[in-house]
């Protein structure tokens, strides 16, 4: 019998550092979560827009927080549910 084994996926430009945004998913090299790129993307900005807003990352780190967005759904949607909670209080 052989045993599954899960491929980890490839995320140059994410980390998660303790210490630094509760220990969420984050921008390698900055203060930004994944959660807040996407959470920009659902609320209608552009790719463009997301960069013009975020001059300091580059594409590449963008499609990178979507990238990890895509192979970890569950974690990221839950990191906006929690800042929205936070946002309400």
């Amino acid at each position: 019998m052989g045993l599954a084994v899960k491929k980890s996926k490839s995320h140059p430009y994410i980390t998660h550092k303790k210490g630094v945004c509760g220990g969420r998913s984050i921008i390698e090299g900055t203060r930004v979560p994944v959660w807040s790129i996407i959470k920009w993307y659902k609320t209608g900005m552009s790719i463009e827009e997301i960069l013009r807003g975020f001059s300091h990352l580059t594409p590449a780190q963008v499609y990178d927080a979507f990238s990890y967005y895509y192979d970890n759904q569950a974690e990221i949607e839950e990191d906006i549910a929690e800042n929205e909670e936070d946002y309400v209080r």
